[in-house]
């Protein structure tokens, strides 16, 4: 039941989740599209907006889907531990109460959307359309069967993200950021700054005794928890997705070629003409017109006489299809370059037509298309068969069949990790080399136990299964067991101490009259310089610790920051600042203009979705929402 439901509501539209993951912004995901969670309540119900219900099971859905879109983009997984503590959970439910919300306001207000606009965003979606940049049906149905969805409940789906945008465009109808604030922003973010600096190293420090047996072990002690051994867990996983097993997949010439003809005109480039045209009310008009263009009255001759200027006659370069009267369409696509036709009766009246240049369609060969239309076919059967594994799997490890036996009997792959740990590396501290990019299976492993029944992940159009076979818990180690480590980190602090012990008193020698390149002189350092950086600058050989601390020192200040590690200080003065004018018509103050204008926006829409909220009341079941998080654990 579970599997059913969390197939039926994934929704690959919900990518665009961390487009912002802090602030207010979070409302905005409701307005643009998610998945649709409000069906099939379930008997424990998470939180309650109005007269929604949003069960435990479907928020758990909603947060495991969005987890794994972070880890998509993020380049490798987050755990539920991560997500806590950038605050994640708490902004997808806010999210999923938003939506809610904005939900029941559009049926409070008898919000409607016409069946054409919803159908028009469907046609419109690039998701949905072939190798022609056409809308295809087939791959429409393949793509929502896919994730669980009806064509009904889809185009449902899709009015409601529809309602949304409209209260959503009214709320922010005229927001407008205040050229102050534009103005002192540009100014903060075009700052520059010069900088004088030396760098300190390890050869500044001194020298550093080895460490006594008793300050190793009191170090040790103290830093215990740093070189604890962690939780390692063994897992099996198996893949199956359409783009591993297309790559299996033969497909004939002989296929190939039929869908070739069947999208022969498809697959081409349609001719284009430049096409002008002038109407006339009736034949006669256009008749004399014609009559009179000679070597001395030309078209345009013609066009000025009647008050038209070029846009009123100029139709642009188009493609056949994309003249809106047949007859026009036909006459503009039968001349010559450079001709002018004679009266064609259209829709809106007679025509005078005149084609420009010319561009030549094209009509590719099937050789050059084959490799293409391969690939597209290989792909649509193996979504065929993911689905078909799909049924199968489930039906195996139904019957009792662990991961690996069901693996085995259908013919797919399944890897076994023996150790990992949460941060996905092995005991010998290298990543696991065998895991998928994007595939969150170590976060998912250390959200699960030993024999759970795991829901798979939705991974690439397919799935990826996965069992924890063993858990092994985190431990102390001892001192015998880590002393290189522990050594190392201690003359690490030790150089680290010594350095900003040395920087400090540098500081205080130039603030009282002293030169800054005299200091690094003494100490066999050079001194250099960095011209007009701005905050957001990354400078070569400067972290950037130190640009960020330049920016908070005055002209001919001092200070002092870390560098590139533990073995590294940088002494620096402020020696110029550098406020440019601002330039309210550049691109650069435009885009922060738009950026601003979306930030006041959501705001304006976070505010009137949380009024809403208390006008219809929200309660949250805080122990079921700990549950699905991982807080309790």
């Amino acid at each position: 039941m579970l599997r059913g439901i969390r197939t039926a509501s994934s929704n690959w539209l919900g990518k665009i989740v961390m487009a912002v993951v802090m602030g207010v912004l979070i409302v905005s995901f409701g307005i643009w599209g998610i998945a649709d969670i409000f069906r099939g309540f379930g008997q424990s119900t998470l939180a309650k907006v109005g007269s929604t219900e949003i069960s435990t099971e479907q928020f758990r859905q909603i947060y495991t889907d969005r987890l794994q879109q972070i880890g998509r983009q993020f380049g490798r997984p987050l755990t539920p531990d991560q997500a806590r503590a950038f605050g994640f959970d708490r902004q997808v439910l806010q999210q999923t109460i938003a939506e809610a919300a904005l939900d029941e306001e559009a049926r409070r207000m008898r919000l409607g959307q016409s069946p054409d606009e919803t159908m028009r965003a469907i046609y419109n979606d690039p998701n949905f359309k072939g190798l022609n940049g056409q809308f295809e049906p087939q791959r429409f149905q393949a793509a929502i069967r896919q994730f669980g969805y009806t064509e009904q409940r889809y185009l449902a789906e899709q009015r409601r993200v529809g309602l949304r945008r409209q209260i959503a465009g009214t709320i922010g109808a005229g927001i407008e950021p205040p050229k102050t604030l534009i103005e002192a922003l540009v100014r903060y973010q075009n700052e520059q700054r010069s900088i004088e600096y030396i760098k300190l190293g390890a050869a500044q420090a001194g020298t550093i005794d080895p460490p006594s047996p008793e300050a190793l072990a009191a170090y040790f002690e103290d830093h215990k928890a740093q070189f604890r051994a962690p939780e390692y867990r063994k897992v099996a996983f198996v893949v199956a997705t359409p783009e591993e097993i297309g790559k299996w997949t033969e497909v004939s010439d002989e296929d190939a070629k039929k869908i070739f003809e069947q999208r022969r005109n498809q697959l081409g480039t349609p001719e284009k003409r430049e096409v002008s045209q002038i109407v006339f009310p009736n034949m006669e008009e256009a008749t004399a017109a014609r009559a009179r263009l000679t070597s001395t009255t030309s078209f345009d001759d013609l066009a000025k006489e009647r008050n038209l200027n070029l846009s009123d006659v100029n139709l642009g370069l188009v493609t056949k299809s994309g003249i809106l009267d047949p007859a026009v369409a036909d006459a503009a696509f039968s001349l010559p370059q450079g001709e002018v036709s004679q009266p064609v009766q259209g829709r809106f009246g007679v025509a005078l037509v005149k084609v420009g240049k010319i561009e030549p369609g094209t009509t590719p060969t099937y050789e050059s298309m084959a490799g293409e239309i391969k690939k597209q076919i290989a792909t649509e059967r193996a979504r065929e068969k993911v689905a078909d594994l799909y049924n199968k799997m489930e039906d195996e490890r139904g019957g009792g069949a662990s991961l690996v036996e069901a693996a085995q009997k259908l013919g797919l792959a399944a890897v076994t990790i023996d150790a990992v740990d949460r941060s996905g590396r092995m005991p010998n501290g290298q990543p696991v080399a065998n895991i998928p990019n994007g595939l969150d299976v170590v976060s998912q492993a250390f959200g699960s136990d030993v024999g759970v029944d795991n829901e798979p992940i939705q991974f690439r159009g397919g799935y990826a299964w996965y069992d924890v076979l063993g858990v092994t818990p985190s431990r102390d180690r001892s001192l015998d067991e880590v002393r290189d480590q522990v050594e190392a980190k201690w003359r690490e602090d030790q150089i680290a101490t010594k350095l900003r012990e040395k920087a400090t008193e540098i500081v205080k020698k130039v603030e009282a009259g002293g030169k800054l390149t005299e200091e690094g002189s003494a100490l066999g350092v050079k001194l250099e310089t960095a011209d007009k950086f701005r905050r957001d600058a990354s400078l070569p050989g400067i972290p950037e610790s130190v640009v960020s601390a330049a920016f908070r020192t005055a002209k001919d200040g001092v200070g002092q920051a870390t560098g590139a590690g533990g073995d590294e200080r940088v002494v620096f003065r402020v020696t110029e600042i550098t406020v440019p004018p601002v330039d309210l018509a550049s691109e650069e103050v435009k885009k922060l203009k738009d950026a601003l204008q979306r930030g006041l926006t959501d705001e304006q829409l976070a505010q009137y979705v949380n009024k809403i909220e208390n006008n219809i009341g929200t309660s949250i079941n805080q122990a079921a929402f700990a549950q699905v998080t991982g807080a309790n654990n």
